[in-house]
């Protein structure tokens, strides 16, 4: 048996198509959902929409700071590890979750599978770096999205015969969802390529007054130029709130703050917009597999690719690069770009065929050969 293990909405994306095609091999599994993301709206409804199975279990270990939330990740999945014994576990992404689950395995010689292992940003202020570092160095398995992984990981000491390029697998979600379009822009009344979808919620752009508050005026920058559809993620809604900076949002015309959609109605919305303005690495992705331009509002990126064959341009929050990008797009002079390799809508059954090589013993679990 296998466990896998998701705590996240990015995590649910890239879970689903791997369970679909460990199903269709008759490979026995078993879904752990940590709860890292546990309301309605970040949770149960991707599940919906991605047609995934109920999780076998659902722990509870939402909320808290990091480390309350890794030592509840940690207690929670050794539990059920030891009461289930799978022959390995397979984590995703670079989330709380990833790495406590990797270490609690690790800990109880359970072989560790990585799914988009090797992507690095080299900003150790951002947590899911210090995740994906340290994912990486515990896991048995590395299983990249990219060609650009190898060599980061090269340079960690990961031998490469534990390293396999297996393309992007939230890529496969993205196409099976483009094949059923939902009535989001008719119900939010968005006019296709008339309007730029905006998503931000990473700690450096919203943690702090300084920082939302020119997060806030980046967003305006963009709303001076086309209507903003803004799906407000839960931690950034509370910093808005806590930091007493609801009537700066308010204030800004053109802009249609609503809660967080669902997998499917965002898929229409990111594959209809002008633009795409975001902090997530995972839509960074998306954005380039749908050809949509996407102004990155951070300093950097570990999706690198996205920049080098995508859509993606790095922006910051500065106000003058994000109007003169935006003024671009619209004028046509957008950046273009071409789908990476392996982001072709099969990488889970790549996955699974290295799941299976790996199962019978190629290559071997660290605790059976030499470490790194």
């Amino acid at each position: 048996m296998i466990t896998l293990i998701a705590g996240t909405r990015p995590n649910f994306m890239k879970i689903a198509p791997i369970r679909r095609v460990l199903d269709a091999r008759k490979l026995p599994v078993r879904l752990v959902h940590t709860g890292q993301h546990f309301d309605e709206q970040m949770s149960d409804v991707f599940f919906r929409d991605l047609g995934i199975p109920a999780p076998d279990v659902v722990l509870k270990t939402g909320g808290g700071t990091h480390a309350e939330q890794t030592a509840a990740v940690l207690v929670g999945v050794e539990k059920d590890l030891l009461a289930h014994r799978p022959r390995a576990i397979l984590v995703v992404g670079d989330v709380t979750s990833t790495l406590s689950a990797a270490l609690a395995a690790t800990k109880l010689q359970i072989p560790v599978i990585h799914v988009e292992a090797g992507l690095r940003s080299r900003d150790w202020t951002m947590p899911e770096e210090v995740n994906r570092i340290l994912t990486d160095q515990l896991s048995d398995l590395l299983l990249t999205p990219s060609r650009d992984a190898l060599p980061n990981l090269k340079a960690e000491g990961i031998p490469d015969e534990r390293v396999i390029f297996v393309g992007n697998v939230m890529i496969d979600s993205l196409h099976r969802s483009r094949k059923s379009e939902t009535d989001a822009l008719a119900r939010l009344s968005l006019e296709r390529q008339g309007f730029a979808l905006v998503t931000l919620h990473r700690p450096a752009n919203v943690d702090s007054l300084d920082a939302l508050t020119a997060t806030l005026s980046a967003v305006e920058a963009i709303a001076k130029r086309l209507p903003v559809l803004f799906p407000i993620h839960p931690r950034t809604t509370a910093r808005i709130d806590s930091l007493g900076l609801r009537p700066r949002l308010d204030s800004i015309a053109n802009l249609k703050p609503v809660a967080p959609l669902g997998y499917s109605d965002f898929v229409t919305l990111m594959a209809n917009a002008k633009v795409i303005a975001t902090d997530s690495g995972g839509i960074q992705e998306e954005s380039t597999a749908l050809g949509v331009p996407c102004l990155t509002m951070r300093e950097g990126t570990e999706r690198p690719i996205t920049v080098s064959e995508g859509t993606n341009v790095i922006v910051g929050l500065d106000v003058g690069k994000i109007s003169h990008e935006v003024d671009e797009i619209l004028a046509g002079r957008g950046k273009g770009g071409r789908i990476p390799e392996g982001w072709d809508g099969r990488a889970a059954e790549r996955i699974v065929d290295a799941v299976e090589r790996f199962l019978a013993g190629t290559p071997k679990p660290k605790a059976d050969g030499p470490r790194a």
